[in-house]
């Protein structure tokens, strides 16, 4: 099945699995894909999969739907291409299976194999590939002291939604942190927009709530 990578400024921040005939983005919690921002209409767009195919349709949004920066209504999605909505960027991969295992798909009129990039960034081209060994967060303080959130997902969100959200990402080269909603602050210092390479030991405070990183 087809899936997107949903990211923002370089970071992933979700991914959707492509299961039904009909998928709907917006900003509205009824959608099969929320994205909660102003820039997003309630009803922005549609995604249509009829056999193996998948077209992407605007539902006449305010602020428009892209494909690999060309405004449409409607068009038929190719491995690879980049659905833009407001600041989000949305990266359509045709076939889960090669996206799960890091391995490579043939590009279009090419004989030499394309590797799949990890975020929705055109000009970015690194495999998608597990970081070496597993990494956890441990909660520090609060009412979940002690317990621990293993980050085996290629995205993990963590924080209180509402107060304070950031997202760990698993990358080639090891993980990231980037804030998605309220202040993240990383060894006593606030992140900023960027993502920033985790080390073994660093603290995160969302919200309150102080958690360490652990990657052995």
């Amino acid at each position: 099945m087809p899936k997107l990578i949903v990211s923002i400024d370089g970071v992933v921040i979700k991914e959707v699995t492509l299961a039904k005939d009909r998928t709907t983005l917006g900003r509205r919690p009824y959608n099969d894909i929320v994205i909660d921002n102003l820039a997003i209409s309630g009803e922005h767009a549609v995604l249509h999969m009829i056999g193996s195919d998948v077209y992407l349709e605007d539902l006449n949004s305010t602020n428009g739907t892209y494909v690999n920066a060309r405004a449409i209504k409607k068009q038929a999605l190719e491995h690879n291409d980049v659905i833009e909505v407001g600041k989000y960027k949305i990266r359509y991969i045709a076939t889960i299976a090669a996206h799960e295992s890091g391995s490579f798909v043939r590009g279009p009129g090419s004989s030499a194999p394309m590797p799949l990039p990890l975020s929705a960034a055109p000009t970015e081209m690194s495999p998608l590939a597990p970081a070496s060994g597993i990494a956890v967060i441990r909660v520090l303080t609060g009412a979940g002291a002690g317990r621990e959130l293993s980050l085996q997902k290629v995205v993990t969100t963590i924080g209180k939604p509402g107060v304070a959200v950031a997202a760990v990402t698993r990358r080639l080269q090891g993980y990231v942190v980037a804030p998605i909603d309220g202040g993240t602050v990383l060894n006593g210092e606030p992140l900023g927009a960027d993502a920033v390479a985790l080390q073994d030991g660093d603290v995160l405070e969302l919200g309150g709530t102080r958690m360490q990183f652990v990657h052995t």
